[in-house]
């Protein structure tokens, strides 16, 4: 009886996926209660050969071939290859811990539980640079996490969480709650088709979130998420950001929030010119501002890509018809 299955979508990283498979290899787990489905994402290098060269060693091992691009493509294959009711997505460059399947397991015994998720440690390919550590040890609710390298430590305690604490690179989720959920938003899309980019397994969280469901942080579920040197740059964090505007972007016309974020925020600026007028929490909005001149040079180039891609995205929309319907369609299933 399959168990666990473990989905793993890639494309032309057999280098990175190679370790990941002998991480799983060596997992305490009992390997007859697990699958591993490698959906290939077009590769063009050898990863259909780093996969079968596991045959023998992972005993329930699929690959599958799609050459459609798009994250949330691997992701639904998975879905609908797989035979456990329980789905753990993994990144192609992730190393897990030996008890990483087992955690998750015995995590989900709980029947209320529908997430999971751990530690993602970075293995960085290169010393980081200072202002990449300062962002990693900046301080979250009960631990660190920098989500721009998908990196987070919440400590050695298990514990319920945020959703939004569970990142895509170690996801372990009932298969019902993915199907309930409506299935994932589009995802890691070629740079050339960035238009065509969601929010991804962030509107999975965001349900779970709307209704209450139970979340679990459990520190032996972990993995090291591989930091290669090209990621440790300002251009890569500006690129994420630009990509963030476009989810920004995405959301804000799906849910048509685009007439109330600008009544909300005409609200504010109104009861904040209020509050200053009347002298009613003046320290609270000299704290706040204080808070915006603190930003770094680096935070400001960030944020001013995320910024860009909004623009880029809002600008798109008004004029792609194909994107409209793409943006407003009920699910991403085919």
């Amino acid at each position: 009886m399959i168990e666990l299955s473990v989905i793993i979508p890639t494309r032309n990283r057999c280098t990175y996926l190679d370790l990941t498979l002998n991480s799983i290899f060596n997992q305490t787990f009992d390997k007859n209660l697990f699958e591993v489905i490698i959906i290939d994402n077009g590769s063009t290098d050898a990863t259909k050969d780093v996969v079968h060269s596991y045959k023998d060693k992972i005993l329930h091992l699929i690959y599958h071939y799609d050459e459609r691009p798009g994250l949330h493509v691997g992701r639904h294959d998975g879905y609908m290859l797989s035979k456990s009711d329980i789905l753990v997505y993994a990144d192609d460059d992730i190393e897990a811990f030996p008890s990483w399947l087992e955690a998750i397991y015995n995590s989900f015994k709980d029947k209320e539980v529908v997430l999971v998720g751990g530690k993602d440690l970075p293995r960085y390919e290169a010393k980081p640079p200072f202002w990449i550590q300062q962002k990693w040890y900046q301080l979250c609710p009960e631990g660190h996490c920098l989500s721009d390298l998908s990196l987070i430590d919440l400590g050695e305690k298990e514990k319920e969480i945020s959703p939004f604490y569970v990142y895509g690179c170690n996801f372990a989720i009932r298969k019902e709650t993915v199907k309930d959920a409506g299935g994932f938003h589009p995802d890691g899309v070629p740079f050339e088709m960035i238009q065509y980019r969601g929010d991804g397994e962030t509107h999975i969280c965001r349900y779970i979130k709307n209704n209450h469901l139970k979340v679990l942080y459990n520190p032996l579920a972990s993995v090291y998420h591989y930091v290669p040197k090209d990621r440790m740059t300002i251009d890569y964090f500006c690129q994420r950001a630009f990509r963030a505007g476009v989810e920004r972007s995405y959301v804000t016309l799906r849910n048509n929030y685009g007439n109330k974020v600008e009544e909300m925020n005409l609200r504010k600026r109104i009861i904040n010119a209020l509050k200053i007028v009347s002298g009613f929490s003046t320290y609270r909005l000299i704290l706040s501002v204080l808070s915006q001149l603190r930003m770094t040079d680096i935070d400001k180039q960030i944020k001013n890509s995320e910024d860009i891609g909004f623009q880029y995205h809002q600008k798109m929309y008004k004029e792609n018809e194909y994107l409209q319907e793409w943006v407003h369609k009920a699910d991403y299933w085919d």
